[in-house]
């Protein structure tokens, strides 16, 4: 059982048997008031961020989340398909609704993690940083480029990013999955 006071950012916790990510945590005191921690929670099974309050006297469960190592292979009609990173026949399939956000940035090959809770899958948890081909970016422009500037960029997986000028198509990149934004170049075409 976590105190109010334990429940941080990052940590899994059980509210009414389901699972919620904790994104945010404040502990704070109202004049004479005790303690309460303020914190912004993500359903891992919906998606949906709530606001909840824990004070002095509540405990919570910290929620039994099992982690095992996947590969993705392909996606198909909405499908996502994977296998265990050591038996390449042993495969699953996840529908779109579990993948999420990681989608756009999933290509064959990557290594990622699943979450599991109650034996199903509720997430597929991404490196932080991934590095990725830019498939389609317009060629640069010369003009007033003093304070930097940017384009589009599609990149292999599909997913849309604004890059600097300088990047051009055939460049790796290194993209940070949660905030979706370029970090910076790995290697020139």
């Amino acid at each position: 059982m976590l105190q109010y006071n334990e429940i941080l950012p990052k940590r899994i916790i059980e509210l009414d048997g389901e699972p919620y990510l904790v994104l945010s945590a404040h502990v704070f005191r109202k004049q004479q008031n005790r303690p309460v921690n303020q914190t912004k929670l993500r359903h891992l099974r919906t998606g949906k961020v709530i606001e909840r309050s824990f004070h002095q006297n509540e405990r919570v469960e910290e929620a039994a989340v099992e982690e095992r190592a996947a590969v993705f292979a392909f996606q198909k009609r909405g499908e996502f398909h994977f296998h265990d990173p050591e038996d390449k026949r042993e495969r699953f399939v996840l529908p779109e609704s579990v993948v999420g956000e990681a989608a756009r940035y999933l290509i064959a090959g990557m290594e990622v993690r699943l979450l599991f809770f109650e034996g199903e899958v509720i997430t597929v948890d991404l490196p932080i940083k991934v590095d990725l081909r830019v498939v389609e970016t317009p060629p640069n422009v010369r003009g007033n480029t003093a304070q930097g500037g940017s384009k589009p960029a599609v990149l292999e997986s599909g997913a849309e990013v604004t890059v600097p000028l300088f990047i051009e198509t055939g460049d790796i990149v290194r993209i940070n999955t949660q905030t979706g934004e370029y970090v910076e170049r790995v290697r020139k075409a």
